[in-house]
């Protein structure tokens, strides 16, 4: 006997990369960052340990890395949303705006996420397809839905849409739309000068991918004052704990560093991706710190497990079977990539 709603035994959870603890992979498969965070992340957490604050709360608010991320964002505070990881803030809005037989709507493919919490409200999902040189679908642009998204940069794809195919988007949108910067700071432009203009705008951005920060949790949401104030009756009490507020208030006082590793992982990605083209892949043109590379019509399932068993975890998904996703390492992670894939064109011709 199952005690939970008809509805939720539909629906399969999300499925995150994997996530080896035993330190034998190099992980190319979630779209971490290959770099340490700033050192002064790691000396204020150490600096904090022996504080007496674990038995209190932490601000419900976050009110300084509010304020920190002000500076750094170009908006008051009020504009503002901590949340515990920018996937927990996709939960509040996805709460906020979408109930049962409800729309949302979003190029597809994207983030496998936004299915799931749609799911989650029994509200519809429309998984518009991109158009072939993966441009905004014109279903999206002039379709109904309580809530549109767009991932941009894109995952899986690592494509980008120009700030002003965004500013059309929300001008023909009567809903609240959800622009998911999560990769942002690996491209050439984002989407924070249109907020001003326009209150159906919802910004997300994390700390994960160019800070280095993927353990802490720590995301923002950055909308007009009013909007915040609705999402914050959905937003649990304390979401985000203590030393995740330390360590990012830490990280965003030393932008310099993050901005040195993001022109590393940038150059490295376009010698990555001009060596993949060289093997015969097809590689998108990406502004994330990953790249997806396809053999179309091909499924390419053998070669992720051919770098798997050399100890590279890259992602395989199985609705896209003839791409992978490879995220940027080091320069040293990529060129062994390479050399694999060499060798199992070797291997493969010796079998013949």
């Amino acid at each position: 006997m199952s005690y939970f709603r008809k509805h939720l035994e539909l629906i399969a959870g999300y499925q995150p990369g994997e996530q080896p603890q035993d330190g034998q992979y190099i992980k190319l498969n979630t779209n971490e960052n290959p770099y340490p965070p700033s050192p002064l992340v790691v000396e204020t957490l150490m600096e904090n340990l022996t504080k007496h604050r674990l038995s209190y709360y932490p601000s419900p608010l976050c009110d300084e890395l509010r304020e920190q991320a002000s500076a750094v964002y170009g908006y008051p505070s009020d504009w503002i949303l901590v949340g515990n990881g920018s996937d927990e803030l996709l939960s509040i809005v996805f709460r906020a705006f979408l109930g049962k037989g409800d729309w949302v709507l979003y190029p597809y493919p994207t983030y496998t996420l936004y299915r799931v919490l749609a799911l989650l409200q029994e509200a519809n999902f429309g998984e518009i397809p991109f158009e072939k040189d993966y441009s905004l679908p014109k279903k999206v642009l002039t379709g109904q839905a309580q809530l549109k998204v767009v991932c941009n940069p894109n995952s899986p794809t690592g494509t980008f849409l120009s700030t002003m195919i965004i500013e059309n988007l929300i001008k023909n949108s009567s809903c609240p739309v959800i622009v998911d910067e999560a990769y942002v700071d690996f491209a050439y432009d984002n989407a924070l000068s249109l907020l001003k203009r326009f209150p159906n705008l919802i910004i997300l951005r994390t700390l994960s991918k160019s800070f280095s920060l993927a353990g802490i949790r720590v995301g923002f949401l950055i909308a007009q004052p009013e909007m915040i104030q609705g999402l914050l009756k959905v937003k649990d009490s304390y979401n985000v704990n203590w030393f995740s507020q330390k360590a990012a208030m830490a990280a965003l006082r030393d932008l310099h560093y993050m901005r040195n590793n993001v022109e590393k992982i940038k150059q490295t990605r376009k010698e990555f991706s001009q060596a993949m083209s060289k093997l015969g892949y097809e590689v998108l043109p990406s502004e994330a710190n990953f790249v997806m590379v396809r053999k179309p019509g091909e499924n390419l399932e053998s070669e992720y497990l051919y770098l798997k068993k050399n100890h590279i975890l890259v992602r395989y998904f199985t609705e896209w079977p003839d791409s992978m996703r490879i995220s940027i390492g080091t320069d040293s992670n990529m060129q062994l990539i390479i050399q694999i894939l060499k060798n199992m064109t070797k291997d493969n011709k010796n079998d013949l």
